[in-house]
């Protein structure tokens, strides 16, 4: 770009020489759309139940990221030499106001008389606005919108830092992120809201840049800068973060309830080497009656790492899989199996697909991309794989294959789907419909997501299930997502905790951590323990990581502490259905930040690392070694949970917790309904009780 470069966000651009986008003619409405002659060609403003829509350059394309179109509402014009506005009555008889100045152009947006937002105050020495409320770049647009001194903005997909982005840069771009070190994310979103009233969703397939009050550009100024020659934005507004994540899912589409099943403990590791050691470790799971559901084949678990992946199992460890399937269904397993979206060229398939068209092509050269793998990060973990072709899924016919080709492995007795990466498209890649680099890069992940839900949806034997890395808007409909490949450190379990809680505040309500951390395994018992207390109240729950993550293998004690907490995970099942079910409805998380839970308690927002499970448990995870928790209780009476000690609401609680302690509480007379705990969900007996606060 001529005045901004995302990759060196460290340098200010030069706000004085990005021109201004000024009205040019009349204004004039067009059935329900007020139309603006500008010097970046015409814009279209229309008003809609929850605020308002800009549009300006060609249609987005949307690749199915709304699943409905905002309704225009009727429009009334009062037109000015120098500013005009547009006001409708929403069908709740609420009144919108815009106000559009003309030269620049800029706005104020009301509802019901109070202010909701505007363009940016923030003024120049030598200008009227440090940030031009509204401008066309070389390869974008820009809008800014105002911050008052203390506004915090939440939501923008997943990220481990602070749940509040205010002062933060932040770009939504799906990478593969390496562990959660660093901005980098493998789910974005470009939604943002404030619980002052308003939430902004960029409309686009296209990489976004948000500078919340990033200082270097304004401090008072949320700056979002779209990658796209298209502009579409909608500007909700709503009482709640609640109501604005409603808003946005209403548009985008909600997770469905999930099968049961899929609410047990997931087992895996990277990976069981053969059909001998899954079993083997199948067994003793039975054999020391620990809760668990489904048991993971995961990468070169099944699949031969030289030519992978063409849904072939290894033919030197599984010539024939259906005896090792057979035996893990007798044991009462259901079955997950990993997949990406890249083919070996050592494969034989790759030529075949690569003649048909249904590869992504390297635009240099005409032919089927060759991705090749970044030894640096990968080398010193896992075996380095060959060059890879990427399957095109906006090619109709390639993804009808690929969703296709799932169908024999659900026939032999797979159960879910584990659809690992999906961030490796680059500038030079093209895809069949035309879309390249960046314009591809993050709707990819969401093609991917959706063609293997599908599968899923077709064949699976007891309900549809997915778990997925990357992610965009629209993604939260093939649910579920978890939170990529964490550090095996106290800074992994924090950082993967509020991914999760980030995630949730942008309308993806269900997520599941790597327990015990992905990488860098250094055995820590205690660790181990903590990360399964704090997993047990997420949405669905999976031990992960390179090394071992069965919780016998941390020695006896951690063994103990480990069983317990999964006891408590499955005797919480009826109270998490039911969260579930309200997820599915409204699109609020299972996991509820603070700001989402306790509106009106601003106190409560600082406190990022305890959070909401359902309506009717605080959650406030031990994230230290040496069992300190500073845990914030709304006001009100309340009482720890399983026991019912009380405590008094209103105030903060420095607790010191034992290895085997918890910190969760309820509200005094809150009903909790618990199931039988410890067995397997298919041999369940239809019991429940009712914790009573």
């Amino acid at each position: 770009m001529q005045y901004f470069e995302p990759l060196a966000p460290a340098v200010a651009p030069n706000w004085g020489r990005v021109p201004p986008i000024v009205a040019e003619g009349a204004p004039r409405l067009d059935g329900r759309s007020l139309l603006v002659g500008s010097s970046a060609g015409e814009l279209c403003i229309t008003l809609h139940e929850w605020g308002v829509r800009l549009r300006a350059g060609p249609a987005v394309r949307d690749y199915g990221i709304l699943l409905q179109e905002p309704e225009a509402l009727a429009l009334r014009l009062q037109a000015g030499t120098d500013a005009v506005s547009i006001e409708a009555t929403t069908a709740h008889g609420a009144r919108l106001e815009l106000r559009i100045e003309l030269n620049p152009w800029s706005f104020e947006l009301r509802r019901d008389g109070r202010l909701v937002q505007r363009s940016p105050t923030d003024g120049h020495f030598v200008r009227r606005f440090r940030v031009p409320p509204l401008a066309r770049l070389e390869h974008g647009w820009l809008l800014s919108l105002e911050l008052g001194a203390d506004t915090p903005v939440y939501g923008l997909g997943e990220k481990s830092g602070r749940l509040d982005k205010r002062g933060q840069l932040l770009r939504s771009y799906n990478r593969d992120a390496l562990g959660l070190n660093a901005e980098w994310s493998y789910k974005n979103t470009p939604f943002g809201w404030s619980p002052e009233g308003w939430g902004l969703f960029v409309h686009t397939p296209a990489p976004v840049t948000h500078g919340v009050g990033f200082g270097p550009w304004s401090q008072r100024a949320y700056v979002s800068i779209v990658e796209d020659a298209a502009l579409d934005v909608c500007l909700f507004t709503g009482a709640s973060g609640a109501e604005l994540i409603g808003q946005y899912t209403a548009l985008t589409g909600r997770a469905p309830v999930p099968p049961v099943w899929s609410l047990g403990v997931i087992l895996s590791k990277a990976y069981y080497r053969d059909s001998d050691e899954i079993l083997s470790v199948a067994r003793e799971v039975r054999a020391r009656g620990m809760p668990c559901e489904v048991i993971t084949f995961d990468g070169r678990a099944w699949q031969d790492t030289d030519t992978r992946f063409a849904f072939e199992w290894c033919p030197k460890r599984y010539p024939d899989p259906r005896p090792t399937i057979a035996a893990l269904k007798a044991l009462g397993f259901r079955i997950c199996v990993w997949e990406y979206p890249l083919i070996s060229v050592r494969n034989p398939v790759f030529s075949e697909l690569a003649a048909k068209g249904w590869l992504i092509r390297d635009q240099r050269t005409g032919e089927a991309f060759r991705y090749a793998w970044d030894p640096e990060p990968f080398g010193a973990v896992l075996t380095q794989l060959p060059e890879s072709g990427l399957l095109d899924f906006t090619h109709p016919d390639a993804y009808a294959w690929w969703r296709d080709q799932h169908r024999a492995l659900f026939e032999l007795g797979i159960d879910m789907i584990k659809a690992d990466f999906g961030e490796q498209i680059e500038s030079h890649m093209v895809a069949s419909d035309g879309a390249q680099g960046e314009a591809l890069h993050n709707i990819y992940a969401l093609l991917y997501n959706r063609c293997v839900y599908e599968a899923a949806q077709r064949w699976a034997k007891d309900g549809p299930f997915l778990f997925s890395r990357a992610a965009w808007s629209g993604s939260q409909r093939y649910p579920s997502q978890w939170g990529g490949d964490p550090q095996a450190d106290w800074g992994g379990l924090a950082g993967n905790l509020r991914s999760g809680l980030s995630w949730g505040l942008t309308g993806a309500p269900y997520y599941a951590t790597d327990v015990g951390g992905f990488y860098g395994d250094q055995r820590d018992p205690l660790l181990y323990a903590r990360w399964i207390q704090a997993a047990v109240f997420s949405a669905h729950m999976r031990l992960h990581g390179i090394g071992a993550r069965e919780p016998w293998s941390y020695g006896e004690a951690v063994e103990k502490i480990a069983m317990d907490a999964l006891d408590l995970r499955y005797r919480l099942l009826p109270y998490l259905q039911h969260a579930i079910a309200q997820s599915a409805a409204t699109g609020l998380p299972v996991q509820r930040a603070m700001v989402l839970a306790c509106p009106q308690d601003r106190a409560a927002w600082a406190f990022e690392d305890q959070f909401f499970f359902g309506d009717d448990l605080l959650v406030a995870p031990c994230l230290r070694p040496d069992g300190l928790v500073t845990v914030y209780l709304p006001a009100g009476e309340w009482v720890r949970f399983p026991g019912r000690e009380p405590f008094a609401g209103g105030r903060c609680h420095a607790l010191t917790l034992a290895a085997t302690e918890l910190a969760v509480f309820a509200r005094r007379h809150s009903r909790i309904p618990l199931g039988p705990a410890a067995a397997p969900l298919q041999r369940q007996v239809e019991t429940e009780s009712t914790w009573i606060a």
